[in-house]
C-alpha cells in the first residue's frame, strides 16, 4: 500500500475508475492491507465509485491439481501466519479464502464487492477456475499488453519504457494490471507511470472503465446479483 495514497489522488484527478483487486498482504505499516487502519481508505475508494473484488485473503498461489474425483488444490500463501508452506484444500477451503477478502471489503466499503476474483500471480487451472465459479466468482487476468510491468526489475525495465510500451501496445478491451505498491521494484513504478499512461491513453482516444461495464464480465456479473 506503499503508494495507495498517490493512486487514489491520480485516479481522482484524472477521473478514472477502476476496480481493486484486494489481498491481506503486509504492508509498511505493519498490519494487512484489509486490516482496520486500511478500512477508511477502502470506503473512500467505493464511495467514489471505484468497484472493489477479492485477491484470495492469504494471497494463496495455485500450485497443482490433486488427483481424486473430488477437486483439490495445492496451495501456498504468500500472507498471513501460513506464508510459504504448502497446504491441500479443498475447493470449498479455496472458495472461503476469496469469501472472506470479499466480506472483509464489504464490511469496510459498505458496498457488496464485485462476484470476481484474480488469483493471486495468475496461477489457475480449469478446475480450480471451476470451483471458483460453483461458489459464485469468476476470475479476471489480464491482457498481454495490460501486463504493465510494475513489479519487473527497474534495473532492466524502467519507467520510461515500461510508458513508451503500454502506451503503444494496449488496445480497446485490454484489462491493465498495476499494482498499490511493490517491494521489490527499486524505482516505484506509479510516481513515475501512472498519471502520464492515464494522459497518453486518453489522447489516443481510451476511456476507462470498472469489471461491471466490461461486456466480457458484465453478464456475469448481472448474473450472480440477480
Amino acid at each position: 500500500m506503499g503508494v495507495a495514497a498517490l493512486v487514489a489522488e491520480v485516479l481522482r484527478r484524472q477521473q478514472v475508475r477502476v476496480t481493486f483487486f484486494a489481498a491481506n498482504e503486509r504492508t509498511q505499516e505493519g498490519d494487512g492491507s484489509l486490516s482496520r487502519h486500511w478500512g477508511p481508505w477502502w470506503k473512500a475508494r467505493a464511495a467514489e465509485g471505484h468497484e472493489l473484488a477479492s485477491h484470495t485473503w492469504d494471497h494463496v498461489y495455485w500450485r497443482a491439481d490433486l488427483p481424486g474425483r473430488e477437486p483439490r488444490f495445492r496451495v501456498r500463501p504468500s500472507a498471513g501466519p501460513l506464508a510459504g508452506r504448502e497446504f491441500t484444500w479443498s475447493a470449498e477451503q479455496y472458495c472461503q479464502n476469496i469469501e472472506q477478502a470479499s466480506e472483509r471489503l464489504a464490511y469496510y466499503s459498505g458496498r457488496k464487492p464485485l462476484p470476481l476474483f484474480r488469483a493471486p500471480g495468475g496461477k489457475i487451472s480449469p478446475r480450480l477456475l471451476a470451483a471458483a465459479r460453483a461458489c459464485g466468482y469468476e476470475h479476471v487476468g489480464w491482457s498481454p499488453a495490460g501486463f504493465l510491468g510494475d513489479e519487473l526489475p527497474s534495473d532492466k525495465y524502467p519507467n520510461r519504457l515500461l510508458l513508451e510500451r503500454a502506451l503503444k501496445t494496449i488496445q480497446p478491451g485490454d484489462i491493465l494490471l498495476a499494482h498499490l505498491g511493490i517491494w521489490s521494484r527499486q524505482d516505484p513504478w506509479a510516481p513515475a507511470v501512472l498519471e502520464p499512461l492515464i494522459e497518453g491513453l486518453k489522447a489516443r482516444g481510451f476511456v476507462f472503465r470498472t469489471l461491471r461495464e466490461h461486456p466480457q464480465y458484465a453478464p456475469w456479473i448481472a448474473q450472480q446479483r440477480a
